[in-house]
């Protein structure tokens, strides 16, 4: 199934305390031009920019979505935030990712607090942000636009679609460290050494091996930046499946 690249739109929040918009546009790093309408990088990107007041639950959500803890002065800023930055740009690949990364790195150098992802509900302080996006590895942009959710029976994943990816599911267990096993299976599939995919093996001689099934997709998600049109994954032990037998 081919996914147009339009079909993943990627939104983020950027909360901060300018005093005007000639502060914001002052501070911009070289190299990045600032309109009304755009935010166009080094590269030729171009990102759509829309700057909205704020309102009374945004900065209690930031702080409750941070993957890390922000620091009490990124925090500050948020209570007090005078405008949030929306950047909107297109995902669904691991370099469209790293473009929406550089974007939001240059409102947080010009004085943003930190960055919220639509697409999966987390939030990161603007020095961690910062930290990720100097960075730029697939490890790095996993951990920034993909979040882990814990069910009563399930653990899965949130943001997958930004890098181009299904999301997975994995059934929790009676062992510990389910969350710390989907990480690793998210490094692994970011870093696209190997796609997988419905009916394929993962195997891992130094880990969990695992059956991968196509699932039904999260209705919940639907019409929401949270949808992921590339679908889901279920992966199933292969121990498991060995003991049902």
């Amino acid at each position: 199934m081919t996914i147009p690249r339009d079909a993943v739109e990627v939104t983020l929040r950027i909360p901060g305390d300018w005093a005007h918009p000639g502060e914001l546009l002052e501070r911009m790093p070289d190299g990045y031009r600032l309109t009304p309408e755009a935010l166009s990088l080094p590269d030729g990107e171009t990102l759509v920019f829309t700057p909205v007041p704020p309102d009374d639950q945004f900065a209690q959500i930031f702080a409750s979505s941070c993957r890390r803890p922000a620091t009490d002065d990124e925090l500050a800023v948020v209570d007090r935030y005078s405008v949030n930055i929306i950047l909107t740009g297109p995902g669904g690949s691991l370099e469209a990712a790293r473009a929406m990364m550089q974007g939001g790195a240059a409102i947080v150098r010009a004085g943003g607090a930190g960055v919220f992802i639509d697409n999966c509900g987390l939030a990161h302080g603007g020095g961690h942000w910062l930290e990720m996006a100097d960075d730029g590895s697939s490890d790095a942009v996993s951990f920034a636009f993909v979040s882990i959710v814990s069910g009563e029976q399930d653990v899965w994943t949130m943001g997958m679609h930004v890098l181009g990816h299904p999301e997975l599911v994995l059934r929790r267990s009676h062992r510990d460290g389910d969350a710390d096993t989907i990480v690793e299976v998210v490094r692994y599939v970011a870093a696209g050494a190997k796609p997988i995919g419905d009916g394929h093996l993962l195997c891992d001689e130094h880990g969990p091996q695992f059956q991968v099934a196509a699932t039904a997709t999260n209705e919940q998600t639907a019409g929401s930046p949270m949808h992921n049109p590339f679908g889901r994954l279920r992966l199933t032990s292969l121990k498991d499946i060995a003991e049902g037998n």
